[in-house]
C-alpha cells in the first residue's frame, strides 16, 4: 500500500506540473554538478548524439545550386556555434527535460545570413503572475483549437536570477520563432522532464552507500590498536581500564599488562561486494537513458567483443531516433528559417532556389561510430558491397560522410597519384591462389568488375 500511495490518475499535464517539474530540474542539475558519474554520462549522451554538429547534404535537381548552399549553411553554422548548441539542448534535455531556442537576428553574426539561435532555460517559459492557465493556455504556450502552439511567454529574466520581481515583465513570441525540443512520453504532454528523473534515487542511494563505506573505513583506520586478553573471565590477567586510550611513542617498543595482547583492527571496508553494488547501481541509472553500462562508467574490462558489439547496436539505435527528432525538431526548422532569410538577400542564392513554394529535399548527416574490430567491419563493408545488399551512400552515411564529396575526392587522389608514378594498390592486386577453383576464380572476376 505505501508502495502504490503516490500512483495517481491526473493527466500529463496536472502530473507535470510546474511545481512539480520545478523540483525535478533542482533536484537534476544539482546532481548533474556534483555527481561525477552523472556529469560523464550526460556529457558522453550529448556527444555521441550531436558529435562535432550535423552536415547538410541538399538533393535538389541543381548540383551546383546544393554545394553553394551546403557550404554556405556550414559557414553560417560555424558562425554561430551551431554545434555547441545543440550539445547545450541535448544536456538541458537530460537535467531540465527541455530546452527552448529563439531565432532571432544577430547582426553580429559573420555571415551574409544574420539568423541566430538563442537558447534560454525552461525556467523563463513559464505563465506570468496571475495569468490562469486554462484548455487554451497552458504553461506560458498558447494553443489554438487544433492543439498546436501559436504562441509562447519568455520571462525577460531568469526566476534564479538576482533582478528577478514577482511581476516580472515578458515578451509573447510566436510558435514559428520558438523551437522546443523535449521527450514527449504521454500523450497530451506538453512540456518535458528531466531524461534522469528515474535515477535521482539511484544517485542518491549511490552517494549514501559510497560515504558510509569510507566512515567505516575511517573509523578502523583511527584506532592504532586494540588491547584484548585471551583470559576468561575473572582469569589469570592484570586489571586494565576499560576503553582507556594508550599513548604510544614512535619507534618504541611497549609492554602489556600480565595476559594482554596488542593487535591492529582490521579494516573490513570496502567489503568484496562494494564494488559490485556500484555496478549494479550504476547499470540501473544509465538503463534509463538507453545507455549500456560500460559506456556509462567508461570502463569495459569485463566485457568480451559480442558483448560490447550487442550492448552498443541497442545504444546506437536509441542515437538515431534521438539524431531523428533533433533533425525534425530543431535542424528542419533552422534550415527552413535560414532560406527564408537568404532568399531576402538579392542575388545570394541561385535561382532555382529563390522560391519556398517547393520542397527542398535534404538529408542530416551525423558523426559515425568506431567499430570495435576495423578490419572486421571493412571485410563486412567489402561483402556487403560486392552482394549488392548496400550502397556507397548507405556506407559512408554509417561515417556520416557525403559519398559524393568523398568519391570524387578519391578520384582526385587517384588521378594525382597517376600523375606522380604512384602505385595504386588495387592496381596491384595479387591474382588468385593456383589451387583455388574455378568457381573461386569467377567470383574474384566478378567482383573486379
Amino acid at each position: 500500500m505505501k508502495h502504490w500511495s503516490r500512483a495517481d490518475g491526473l493527466s500529463a499535464a496536472a502530473a507535470n506540473s510546474p511545481d512539480v517539474r520545478r523540483t525535478l530540474r533542482n533536484r537534476s542539475r544539482y546532481e548533474v554538478a556534483n555527481n561525477s558519474y552523472a556529469r560523464g554520462i550526460t556529457l558522453t549522451l550529448a556527444n555521441d548524439v550531436v558529435g562535432t554538429g550535423p552536415r547538410l547534404q541538399m538533393l535538389t535537381a541543381n548540383d551546383a545550386a546544393n554545394r553553394f548552399v551546403e557550404s554556405e549553411f556550414y559557414a553560417w553554422a560555424e558562425s554561430v556555434g551551431l554545434a555547441e548548441k545543440l550539445r547545450t539542448m541535448r544536456l538541458s534535455r537530460v537535467a531540465d527535460g527541455e530546452s527552448f531556442g529563439l531565432l532571432t537576428n544577430n547582426q553580429r553574426v559573420d555571415a551574409a545570413v544574420k539568423l541566430d539561435l538563442r537558447l534560454i532555460e525552461a525556467d523563463q517559459v513559464a505563465s506570468p503572475t496571475l495569468s490562469p492557465d486554462t484548455g487554451r493556455y497552458l504553461d506560458g504556450i498558447r494553443f489554438d483549437a487544433d492543439g498546436n502552439p501559436i504562441a509562447y511567454d519568455v520571462l525577460r529574466n531568469h526566476p534564479g536570477d538576482g533582478l528577478f520581481l514577482v511581476d516580472d515583465e515578458f515578451d509573447t513570441v510566436p510558435a514559428a520563432a520558438v523551437l522546443h525540443y523535449f521527450r514527449c512520453d504521454r500523450p497530451g504532454q506538453i512540456r518535458g522532464i528531466p531524461d534522469i528523473t528515474p535515477a535521482l534515487p539511484l544517485f542518491a542511494q549511490l552517494r549514501r552507500f559510497t560515504l558510509a563505506v569510507l566512515a567505516a573505513a575511517e573509523t578502523a583506520a583511527e584506532f592504532a590498536g586494540i588491547l584484548y586478553t585471551d583470559a576468561p573471565a575473572n582469569g589469570e590477567a592484570d586489571a586494565a581500564e576499560p576503553f582507556e586510550p594508550i599513548e604510544l611513542e614512535k619507534r618504541m617498543l611497549l609492554t602489556m599488562p600480565g595476559g594482554w595482547k596488542m593487535a591492529q583492527m582490521k579494516s573490513e571496508q570496502p567489503s568484496t561486494t562494494y564494488a559490485e553494488f556500484k555496478k549494479e547501481i550504476l547499470n540501473e541509472i544509465a538503463r534509463c537513458l538507453n545507455m549500456p553500462f560500460n559506456v556509462a562508467v567508461g570502463n569495459s574490462s569485463g566485457y568480451n567483443y559480442a558483448s560490447g558489439r550487442l550492448d552498443h547496436q541497442t545504444y546506437f539505435k536509441s542515437i538515431r531516433v534521438e539524431q531523428s527528432q533533433l533533425a525534425r525538431v530543431v535542424l528542419d526548422r533552422i534550415l527552413h528559417a535560414w532560406l527564408r532569410e537568404a532568399i531576402l538577400i538579392e542575388g545570394y542564392l541561385p535561382n532555382s532556389l529563390r522560391t519556398l513554394d517547393s520542397t527542398f529535399e535534404h538529408q542530416w548527416f551525423w558523426d559515425g561510430h568506431e567499430h570495435v574490430d576495423p578490419a572486421k567491419e571493412a571485410n563486412a563493408q567489402k561483402i556487403r558491397l560486392a552482394s549488392h545488399t548496400t550502397t556507397l551512400a548507405i556506407e559512408f552515411a554509417r561515417q556520416g560522410r557525403d559519398w559524393e564529396t568523398e568519391l570524387k575526392q578519391r578520384a582526385k587522389e587517384i588521378a594525382l597519384m597517376r600523375d606522380l608514378g604512384l602505385t595504386i594498390e588495387s592496381e596491384t592486386d595479387s591474382p588468385s591462389e593456383p589451387d583455388a577453383t574455378e568457381d573461386h576464380a569467377e567470383d574474384a572476376e566478378s567482383q573486379t568488375a
